[in-house]
């Protein structure tokens, strides 16, 4: 796959107790399941060619040897499929017992990688039959399915690297060894691995599954890596205990692929390993790589064309689930509404003032100046709301601020600006029929200026109302909304704007809040700068900068990640798939490469604003970019995209 994708699986097969003839079959049919669906690495669970129920069966001869011969019967099957598998059993060596994980491919063992941290507690005794792996790595003599003996490294510290894949450094701890309070796959990321695999057989209680996700999530996030953990299931003794077969597919913390608990079978899902490695540089304290000690076993793979597999969020700065959303909307409007509170109260200030238009984002500004004022203890009439009719306002609008206004507590005031605009024009000869970005500029300075004014005579701040969106396509009139004393909304994409205005009306409790932001939340998006059409509104943003959830997507895989154009027009197309054509991605990501570069002088110089997640535009913190940079090679790239025919990547 293209990109740094790669396909991994986790593969829970129906097992038999000591019977690793059957075993081996059952892998292998999901081995041909997994080739089938173009899968490059596979995990099956701990001690799986024997069963991890042996038990004292373990210290049998016979046993040893029948999962020895199968494993290398399994090994020289690989030979068909261009897959690197990852396969549990137990192991002699000089008299002792290990629990192993063995990695084989194109009829290959490439290493055996020993359990760390042997349980002896509770429902488990294998310390009464393995002994802890080593980290120094040996060489083992294995006997091949052809007669041949090879030998195989085995040791704890062993990266499996494949050459001809950027990124694709795998690493294995077995089971208990993620238990611990220091896995071994710690310093296997340190060492530069960006897979871990875990062979696991962990037992089914009430309440562990929430545990094992915790557990495994976490430390995927942790390592800034991809882990693939697969579970023992059916088939395993039930004497004591029953195993669920609970595969978990893990990117840097987010939930790829689960399977059904009491299930067999297989999952896959697509790791990114751009994103993996993009985000190790981003974050300077995770350490550089340090493989001293380790032996790098390579392979190569090839990496075939094919549909992704796992999910694109078409709105990643959106919470997915309700309740995610909703707690993600209080905890945002509690930051921004914090930011303010403090400003207010490091300047003695104790009035606000806010341009109320009628549209989302001056609503927005509005609720959260209310919020601070309300923690402050002030009273809402402090809050002066103008509202500044001109060329463009329309009644809806018009009405929406003013009845927001008054419905808040706040202290409404209008201000009429077609007389001092109209006289600007005539100052500096612009005709009134000239509908030019001077006649629409010059009243948003003026409706700036009457807010700095305002707030100089009753000693308050201005609000800003400009969100995240707005500032990267640099959609803001430079020294008019661009400018504030504190902008809360600075860094709220506008596909987040519109859920936490809604999220405020549904939980406000008011009748007549509830309808009134409702009715904001289904007005276009609009400056007003122009004159209505029949009454109604006839500059929409959308339809000349394109649509804003398009923009928010290219923004956060632009920041967030640093993708490259080619791989964030792969993702869109699949994300947005059945809602935009790819020549309208493609029209408005070039769009949006041209006007975020030309555009960053106005973020150079913004004002101050709380950042409230990941991504945001601050030139003080989390974009330090040239205000005279070159879009050059990105608009190349774009322009390459346009210029293939079948829109093919």
């Amino acid at each position: 796959m293209e990109q740094g994708f790669v396909r991994v699986a986790a593969a829970t097969p129906k097992v038999c107790v000591a019977d690793p003839v059957f075993n081996r079959g059952q892998i292998e049919a999901l081995c041909r399941e997994a080739a089938a669906r173009k899968v490059k690495i596979v995990v099956f669970p701990e001690l799986c060619l024997t069963g991890y129920t042996c038990s004292d069966l373990f210290l049998q001869d016979t046993l040893l040897a029948s999962a020895r011969k199968e494993l290398a019967v399994l090994a020289d099957h690989t030979k068909d499929w261009d897959m690197l598998v990852f396969v549990g059993l137990p192991w002699e060596k000089d008299g002792q017992l290990y629990n192993v994980m063995a990695a084989v491919k194109d009829g290959q063992i490439l290493g055996l990688v020993p359990k760390t941290h042997i349980p002896n507690y509770s429902e488990f005794y294998e310390a009464r039959h393995f002994r802890p792996g080593s980290r120094s790595v040996t060489m083992e003599k294995v006997e091949m399915a052809s007669g041949i003996a090879d030998f195989v490294p085995m040791g704890t510290d062993i990266l499996f690297t494949c050459m001809n894949v950027e990124g694709l450094v795998v690493a294995a701890e077995v089971c208990e060894d993620v238990w611990v309070p220091n896995p071994p796959s710690g310093r296997h990321a340190l060492a530069g691995a960006t897979v871990i695999v875990n062979s696991s057989a962990s037992d089914e209680t009430t309440g562990k599954d929430a545990y094992r996700r915790s557990l495994i999530g976490s430390q995927s996030a942790r390592l800034v890596s991809g882990y693939v953990y697969a579970d023992a299931g059916e088939g395993e003794s039930s004497t004591d205990l029953v195993f669920a077969g609970h595969n978990l597919i893990y990117e840097n913390g987010t939930l790829l692929k689960e399977s059904e608990r009491f299930s067999t079978g297989l999952i896959c899902a697509d790791l990114d390993l751009e994103r993996l490695k993009n985000e190790r540089r981003r974050l300077t304290t995770f350490g550089p790589v340090d493989s001293q000690g380790y032996m790098k076993v390579s392979f190569h793979m090839d990496l075939p064309e094919a549909e992704l597999e796992r999910t694109i969020d078409p709105a990643p700065f959106v919470p997915g689930k309700k309740e995610d959303r909703d707690k993600r909307c209080e905890e945002i409007l509690s930051i921004q509404a914090m930011g303010l509170k403090k400003r207010l109260a490091h300047t003695g200030c104790r009035n606000a003032v806010v341009g109320i238009s009628g549209g989302l984002d001056s609503t927005l500004a509005l609720l959260v100046a209310v919020r601070a004022f309300d923690l402050l203890g002030l009273p809402r009439k402090q809050i002066t709301a103008v509202t500044m009719p001109c060329f463009g306002t329309t009644d809806r609008t018009y009405t929406n601020a003013c009845e927001l206004t008054r419905t808040l507590g706040a202290e409404l005031q209008e201000v009429d600006i077609r007389e001092a605009v109209t006289l600007h024009f005539r100052d500096i000869g612009q005709e009134m029929s000239d509908h030019s970005v001077t006649y629409e500029n010059s009243q948003a300075r003026e409706r700036t200026q009457v807010l700095m004014d305002i707030a100089n005579k009753s000693g308050g701040l201005v609000i800003g109302t400009g969100d995240m969106s707005e500032l990267a396509l640099g959609w803001a009139t430079y020294n008019g909304d661009h400018m504030s004393m504190y902008g809360v909304n600075a860094s709220v994409p506008k596909t987040l704007v519109r859920h936490l205005v809604r999220y405020y009306a549904e939980t406000c409790g008011e009748e007549k809040l509830k309808e009134i932001l409702f009715d904001v939340l289904d007005t276009p998006v609009s400056p007003e700068l122009l004159p209505p059409e029949d009454g109604k509104i006839s500059q929409k943003t959308e339809d000349i900068v394109g649509p804003y959830e398009l923009h928010d997507f290219f923004l956060y895989y632009i920041l967030r990640f640093g993708y490259r154009p080619e791989k964030i027009f792969r993702l869109a197309c699949a994300a947005f798939a059945g809602g935009y054509e790819k020549e309208t991605v493609l029209k408005w990501l070039k769009t949006f490469y041209r006007r975020f570069f030309s555009q960053q002088f106005k973020r150079s110089c913004l004002p101050d604003g709380p950042k409230v997640g990941s991504v945001a535009v601050s030139p003080r913190g989390d974009l330090r970019m040239p205000s005279d940079a070159c879009a050059g090679l990105w608009l190349k790239e774009v322009e390459a995209l346009e210029e293939k025919k079948d829109g093919k990547l």
